[in-house]
């Protein structure tokens, strides 16, 4: 009996204490308030570009097309987004990244044939290559309190978006000059979301773009000495780029 009584007068305190606690953060006020910072990882839509110079040897013709914009040709990215509510209700967010690599070329090597006879395999040179590029985008949204739901808000808001990447690439073996392309993106849309303030510290949440609008030009030179071949292309979206997102807020 005496251990019973002690388990009990141990137990029965720590349970009050769990559900007092639970309480608690039921009903506490979780949503942000003017000056929050809030930092997220996202899952979306990927709104960095790639591209490829072309040959740049002695050819004859080219041909190019305006780089795939449309979100639903993208792979699904994980990128960051940070935040600052400049009132209660009203959020500026800002998010992008930013990439450069270099290559260095190599001379080709061997020979398929030497006098009639089976010589070297034939590697072809590998040309010296660099490539750089970024994307960013800003947004502002306002928040809407729902009467009688607690730390769940919902918000409409815009974004803008710029996003650029450059190739450049030389044989110093077959090609007369460097060859270089770049493409660039803007893109403006309209958005929508919930976001769930799970603690005064953490919020998790998901949007979409129910209409979205974006331009691309794309442009290659094979070699110096001649004009750019230029492609252009605008995408139309609708009910775009859904995004998942868990944040810090602080």
């Amino acid at each position: 009996m005496n251990i019973k009584k002690l388990l009990i007068s141990a137990v029965l305190p720590v349970l009050f204490l769990t559900t007092a606690v639970a309480q608690e953060v039921e009903q506490a006020d979780n949503k942000p308030k003017k000056n929050d910072f809030t930092v997220a990882a996202t899952v979306g839509y990927n709104s960095t570009l790639s591209i490829t110079a072309m040959p740049g040897a002695s050819n004859n013709a080219y041909s190019a097309t305006a780089i795939q914009t449309d979100w639903t040709g993208k792979q699904l990215m994980v990128g960051i987004e940070g935040g600052w509510f400049m009132t209660d209700l009203w959020k500026l967010t800002l998010g992008g990244g930013l990439t450069h690599s270099a290559n260095p070329g190599r001379s080709a090597y061997g020979s398929a044939e030497i006098d009639g006879a089976v010589g070297l395999p034939y590697y072809d040179a590998v040309p010296t290559e660099q490539s750089f590029g970024y994307n960013v985008n800003l947004g502002a949204d306002r928040y809407f309190n729902l009467k009688g739901v607690k730390n769940l808000m919902l918000y409409a808001g815009a974004r803008v978006g710029f996003a650029y990447a450059m190739n450049e690439q030389f044989n110093n073996e077959e090609w007369r000059t460097p060859s270089a392309a770049e493409t660039f993106n803007f893109r403006a849309a309209l958005t929508a979301g919930v976001d769930y303030f799970v603690l005064p510290s953490l919020y998790i949440g998901i949007s979409v773009d129910p209409f979205c609008y974006t331009y691309n030009v794309t442009a290659y030179r094979p070699h110096v000495g001649v004009p750019n071949l230029n492609a252009k292309g605008h995408t139309f979206s609708y009910l775009a780029a859904p995004t998942i997102r868990l944040g810090f807020k602080f």
